[in-house]
Order: C-alpha cells, then structure tokens, then sequence
C-alpha cells in the first residue's frame, strides 16, 4: 500500500577532519539559530553542531563554516536557513511519549470539554509535532473516548519548523521499531500492515488523517489562527529555548 520511492536510503559520511568549527563560527552560527528559531545552543553543543552541519557542506562545496554561514545570511530565498535549521533541530519523539499526559487528557480533560462544549467541536494544536507521533497519539486519544468520538468535530493541527520530519508526519508511515509503545489493539485498530517489500512498516489509516493537518511554522515569527484551540501541547520543546523565551511563547500561547 506504500507508494514507490516513499523512502531514501541516504549515506552520511563523517565530516572531513581538516573543517574545522572554531569557537567565532561556533558562536555565529548559534547566535543566527537563536534569532532565527530560538533555540539556544550552549558550548556544550559545539560537537553536535559539527557534525550536524557537516553534510550541508560536504554537498555544498564549502570550504569553511565560515563560508557555510556567509552564504546562509546572504541566501535572499531563505532555502538554506532553512535546510541549517532542519539539520540542527532535535526530532526525538514516540507514540504516546509521557503516557501520564495522555491518561489526564483521556480521564480529565476530555469529559470535563464534553460537558462544557455547546458547539461540539474541539481543535488541538501540537505546536512542536515533530515526525507526527505526538498528533496521531491525541487522534487515538480522542477517537479511543467515548464522550468525544461520537457527536464532536474534530481538528489537530501540528506545527514544527523542520520540513524533514513535516514530510514524515505527513505521510504517517513508520517503521516497527516506532511503534513499540502502542497497544496491539489500537495498532491493529489505526495503522495499516505493510507486505511484502514494506513488511515492518506501519501506516497510518485515513480515519486519523482526515482530522490531522500539518505545516511548517517557526514560533519566532509571528503566528495567528482563526479561532481559538481547545488545548496546545507544548510539552517537549520548551528544553530548547532559554527562560526569556519561554516565557514570550507562553505568553503568545
């Protein structure tokens, strides 16, 4: 049932030993991330930002990250500020990942909006959604609680500022070792069995995609929707951004 060529096998070689990242480009790069996205890189991060940067310019020819960040800040199109910040942003996420914050919305929140709703509708925002697996939790979430499956209008929307994972949350295919943590039962229930040439992968059924939408969005920029959100899942990101930031999400929020 999977397209062809939905999946790339992709070879990333270690970065040539004679790029080196001195602590001025080191200090650049993460202050253009800051602005840009604001993720806050400490000198800790040096390493990862190293090796996360090093495809980008093996494929480009660079010489330098000196050269790499020059071109960035001169790219008017904004393409390769935006390829930097899919390489560095983290996308570690899981099916049902902190499954007490799911426990709370199936046996709290959920009845309590059931009772209070007059227009039956409820809309969540995943504002850091990653590959998909946090959406599609609250889509089994809500279609697996009685109260809401019946009678609501259903939306989620998931935002993240990487078109890498964005592509994958989209598509709703995963491989068995994504799935681990999700019941047999809601997995036979929700996702399609891949065969022969995709034996061990898993994709998503059209019942929890058609409540599900997705799109690239940088929360530095400015954000605004039409109508309100029943409840925002915020839960993983904030760990990426600084105190003084944290607190104009929440606020924005």
């Amino acid at each position: 049932f999977f397209s062809e060529g939905a999946f790339r096998l992709v070879l990333v070689l270690p970065i040539s030993p004679d790029v080196e990242l001195t602590d001025q480009d080191f200090r650049k790069i993460s202050a253009l991330i800051y602005e840009q996205c604001g993720i806050h890189l400490h000198e800790g991060k040096k390493e990862l930002v190293k090796a996360r940067l090093g495809k980008r310019i093996r494929q480009g020819g660079f010489r330098s990250f000196r050269d790499y960040y020059e071109y960035v800040v001169e790219d008017r199109s904004g393409q390769e500020l935006i390829h930097l910040l899919d390489s560095i942003s983290t996308n570690f996420t899981s099916f049902f990942r902190e499954p007490q914050h799911f426990e709370y919305l199936r046996n709290h929140f959920l009845p309590e909006m059931a009772r209070r709703k007059k227009d039956r509708q409820l809309s969540f925002w995943s504002a850091g959604c990653s590959s998909g697996e946090e959406v599609y939790s609250i889509a089994i979430t809500l279609l697996e609680t009685p109260e809401i499956s019946k009678g609501f209008r259903l939306k989620i929307l998931g935002t993240d500022i990487s078109t890498r994972v964005l592509k994958v949350a989209q598509a709703g295919i995963y491989g068995v070792d994504r799935i681990q943590t999700i019941p047999e039962g809601l997995l036979s229930k929700y996702f399609l069995r891949g065969e022969k040439r995709w034996k061990g992968f898993f994709k998503i059924k059209n019942e929890l995609q058609k409540i599900v939408t997705f799109q690239r969005l940088n929360l530095m920029e400015s954000f605004s929707f039409s109508e309100p959100f029943d409840c925002i899942f915020f839960r993983n990101v904030m760990i990426y951004f600084d105190k003084k930031t944290q607190e104009i999400l929440v606020n924005r929020f």
